[in-house]
Parts: C-alpha cells; sequence; structure tokens
C-alpha cells in the first residue's frame, strides 16, 4: 500500500530568534541550531524553511546559507519547496535571496 502525499503533513521550519512562527512544525533560535535542524531533515521534503537574517548578538542566518550554498554546489541541494526569507534587516534578506537563488532554491522576501 502507498502512502497518500496529500496526506503527509507539510515539514515548516523555521530559523528565527525572536518570531513564533506559528505554521513551522520546528524552529531554531540559533545559526547553530538551524544547521543541525537541517541536517536532521538532509534527505526529506522541506515544504517551506522560513529564515531571518539576524539572529541575535553577532550571529547571523549566513552559516546556514553557506550550508545549503555547499549542500548545491556538491550536486546535492537540500529538497526545499520555498525559501522565504522574512528580516528587518533590508539588507541582510536580500543578500540572503540573491545567494540562495543563485543555486536554483525557489527564494522570496515574505513578510512573518
Amino acid at each position: 500500500m502507498t502512502e497518500d502525499p496529500a496526506a503527509r503533513t507539510p515539514v515548516i521550519l523555521g530559523i528565527d530568534d525572536l518570531r513564533p512562527l506559528p505554521r513551522a512544525t520546528r524552529i531554531a533560535r540559533t545559526s547553530r541550531d538551524g544547521i543541525q535542524l537541517l541536517q536532521e531533515h538532509r534527505d526529506q521534503l522541506i515544504d517551506e524553511l522560513w529564515l531571518d537574517h539576524d539572529l541575535g548578538g553577532d550571529d547571523t542566518i549566513m552559516p546556514v546559507v553557506t550550508l545549503l550554498e555547499e549542500a548545491a554546489f556538491s550536486g546535492r541541494p537540500f529538497q526545499i519547496g520555498t525559501v522565504f526569507v522574512h528580516s528587518a534587516n533590508p539588507i541582510g534578506a536580500e543578500t540572503v535571496v540573491r545567494l540562495l537563488a543563485r543555486w536554483n532554491y525557489h527564494v522570496r522576501r515574505a513578510t512573518a
């Protein structure tokens, strides 16, 4: 018996230090925890990935972006439906969008 894909619970991950992200099934609050969260979902479809640029103190989303870039560079990008970048830092957000789009991730700016 095959599983009905429509019955699958969507995987919605968020990496944000403050926002509650009510639709997210899991949330990481630091870049380090975000990397771990993505690695835990490495071989499954992530329907949505919500990224905030500034994660408190000196922490930013850039280590996570680097992980996503390196995965794409090695020919094994993460399976992500859409990456949503939400940030009060417009320059940081545009940098993330530009970098991920370069590696063919479906990415867009959004409000959280």
